[in-house]
Formats: structure tokens, sequence, C-alpha cells
């Protein structure tokens, strides 16, 4: 702490302030930087300042704000990490002070002109993600108030830096998530389709997606999953997931097969991950379904003069458990005509202090034979609140105009 009890002490508070400034938090990141190394520059009374922001995956200092420097630190330049001035800073993890640079502290600073310098981390857990520097163009000596105060800068920087990461992550997952949920469901003959999906957190992405596409031998693929966790990881591996179940699907007969190669795949290249996911193939005349669960919850069937229910599907291991699990199995069921089939992620019908089961009652009684839209309203209005506190993925499909099978020649047909 600096002591502002001393001599001068309403002169090092009105220092701490002007890098502490409630104001600066109303600013734009970038422009929030600017600010802060103009009141850095006159507080300490030193002619540049510069914040060098760290490029984890090219492990070089980016130059993201400057005052003061020519084009020895125009802003974008690239470091490398462990050269020069920031490199040490880095290195050391703590103030470094350098009262006389010389050429083979930083080429590049003493080149233009720079004669002493003092540089601190920008810290986050513990790790460098930054580095924040002031030099003057004649030998200065600082003080440990001067490395005190230009810390208190950094930590601001600092706190900035992450929050904008933290949106970007949060604007780079919305963008995967959006393209990776259907905008809108296929046009195929024999059903009638609707979905939703509601974020239940405040990143507003996650894990769950739901997907439905033809199959060349006529059959409908229809995926339901949830990937443990949100943020943009789950959907990074969400969309991985989709992506190989897909392919997966043109080269295996039945959903049992699929998943136990998408089981395979989360093992090897997506290790720790877990999912939940329901595979299901839709006959092409629409009258039967094949499912496999892979720790998905049980889809419900509604059919005319019938009380909609659970199906009884036996549910496997979810996906990414472990590499030696039992064969994963696939359950043929009837879908009538005029049916209607409602896939569902557990956000739907879970809640807290309440077994699960009475959730999935509570949808079994919503759901009632109609088109597919109507059952998805149906079912938003009278289970989804007005918070989600988990992610929430709802498909239904119905079966609408049974598909004839075609003629075996022009008499038939007759």
């Amino acid at each position: 702490m600096i002591d502002v009890q001393d001599s001068g002490s309403d002169e090092r508070l009105r220092r701490i302030e002007a890098v502490t400034d409630a104001a600066l938090s109303q600013l734009d990141v970038n422009d929030l930087m600017e600010e802060l190394l103009e009141r850095v520059r006159e507080v300490l009374k030193v002619e540049t300042a510069a914040i060098l922001l760290l490029d984890v995956h090219a492990q070089q200092f980016v130059a993201t704000a400057t005052k003061g420097l020519g084009t020895e630190v125009r802003q974008g330049a690239r470091t490398s990490v462990g050269h020069g001035f920031a490199g040490r800073i880095a290195q050391e993890k703590q103030p470094v002070l350098l009262a006389d640079l010389a050429a083979t502290d930083d080429p590049d600073l003493f080149a233009g002109g720079v004669r002493s310098l003092l540089g601190v981390p920008m810290l986050a857990g513990g790790e460098v993600i930054g580095v924040i520097h002031v030099g003057c163009l004649q030998p200065h000596q600082f003080t440990s108030v001067d490395v005190q105060l230009l810390q208190l800068a950094a930590d601001r920087a600092s706190l900035a830096t992450r929050t904008r990461a933290s949106g970007l992550d949060r604007t780079a997952a919305l963008a995967l998530q959006r393209s990776l949920l259907p905008t809108h469901l296929p046009d195929a003959p024999g059903v009638d389709m609707a979905a939703r999906y509601v974020p239940g957190h405040d990143a507003g992405v996650g894990g769950d997606w739901y997907d439905v596409f033809t199959l060349p031998s006529g059959w409908l693929g229809v995926v339901i999953g949830d990937v443990s966790g949100h943020g943009l990881r789950s959907a990074v591996v969400m969309g991985r997931l989709r992506s190989a179940l897909r392919a997966y699907a043109l080269v295996c007969d039945d959903p049992a097969s699929a998943l136990t190669l998408l089981d395979r795949k989360i093992h090897h290249f997506e290790a720790g991950s877990l999912a939940t996911v329901l595979y299901a193939m839709i006959s092409p005349d629409r009258t039967t379904i094949q499912v496999s669960l892979a720790g998905h919850l049980q889809p419900i069937l509604a059919s005319p003069g019938r009380p909609a229910e659970a199906l009884t599907i036996p549910v496997d291991l979810p996906l990414g458990i472990g590499p030696r699990q039992p064969a994963r199995r696939c359950t043929e069921v009837a879908f009538p005509s005029d049916a209607v089939l409602v896939c569902y992620t557990d956000g739907l019908v879970e809640r807290r202090g309440e077994i699960i089961d009475e959730g999935v009652e509570r949808l079994r009684a919503a759901v009632e034979p109609g088109s597919a839209e109507k059952v998805c309203a149906r079912i938003m209005s009278m289970l989804a609140g007005k918070q989600a506190t988990d992610d929430i993925a709802l498909l239904a499909i119905h079966t609408a105009d049974r598909i004839l099978p075609e003629p075996r020649n022009p008499e038939a047909a007759a």
C-alpha cells in the first residue's frame, strides 16, 4: 500500500486517483488504455509510455497503446517473448527499473532516445498477459512510489483486457453456436418439425444442440445433445461433435454404431469432455424410429387416443466416460400416424430441489398430438420459466402425410 499520510499525501492521493478513477470504466477498452497512458505520463512526469499485450499463440508482445514513442514501438508492432525490456519484465514477473538504459537492454527503445525505463507486468491468475512501461529521454531515478503507481495502472489495464477478452469469447461462442444451430429445419416429406433453443446463463451459449438431416438412403437423422460445461470451449466441442456425427451417419447403418464411433472420437480428440446424445433414424416411410441413447433422456411420444409416454429405450453411458464400455444398443419403435416425437435436453425438465422424474412427468403431461410448432409452443409456455437456469434445446417431429412406397411396375400403379 502507498502511505498517503506522510508529507505530500494530497499529491500522492491525486496521483492514485488519476489511475484508479471510476470514470475510466465508462470508456471503451482501447480508449481506456489511451487515457490511462496519458494520465500515467502526467503523474510520473515521463515522456514515453506503452502497453504491450501478450499474444499467447504467437508468443509475441503486441504494442496495443503507446504515447511518445515513434516507429521503435509503433502501435501494432510485435516483439518476441524473451527479447528486450518487455521480455525481461515477463520473465521476472516483477517490476524492472533501468536508470541508465543501454543499447543491449532494448535496442529499439535505445535507438528512439529513451535513456531510463520503468516497467511492470500485467498479471491474470499469476500469469503475465502483458507489460506496461514508461520511459524518460534523460537519465532518471524512479522511486518506489513510481513503481506502485505504475503497478496500479497495470492492474487497471489488466482488468480491462480480461473484460475485453471475455467479451470476445462470448461473441465468438455466440457466432459459433448460431452458425451450428439450424436457422430452419430441412423440408422432409412425411413430417413437420419445429425446435427451440434457450440459453440458460449469462454467456448466452453452451454445449446444447439439435440437428436434423436427410441421409442418402432416405432415412431422416435426428440428433439432440448436450456437451458438459458452458461458454466458448463447450460450443467448440459441440461443433466438432455435430460435424463428426453427421459424417459417421453417412457410413453407419444404425444410430448405435454412429454413437460408438463418436465416443471413440471424443476419447482421442476431446479428452476430458463429456456429452449426452440422442441419435434417432426415422424410416423413409416414417413408420418406425431407430433410437440410441448415450446417457440422454428418453424422448416423449404422443399418439392420437393415447397418453403421451416416455419411450422405454435403454440408456447407455454418456460419451467420454471411458474407453471400455458395453456395446451400445439400438431400439426400434413404431411411429404411428399423426404422432409427435419430442426430444429435449435436461434444462427443460431439471429443477433444483426435485428429482428429474418430476420434470419429465410435467413434460409428458404437456405433450399432446398436433403440429410440431404447436407442440413446441405449448411445452415452452408450460415448462420453460422466465429465466432458464440451464440451456434448453427442444425438438418436435410430427408425422404428417405418409409416404407411399414406389409402385414396382405400371400395372401395380394402376
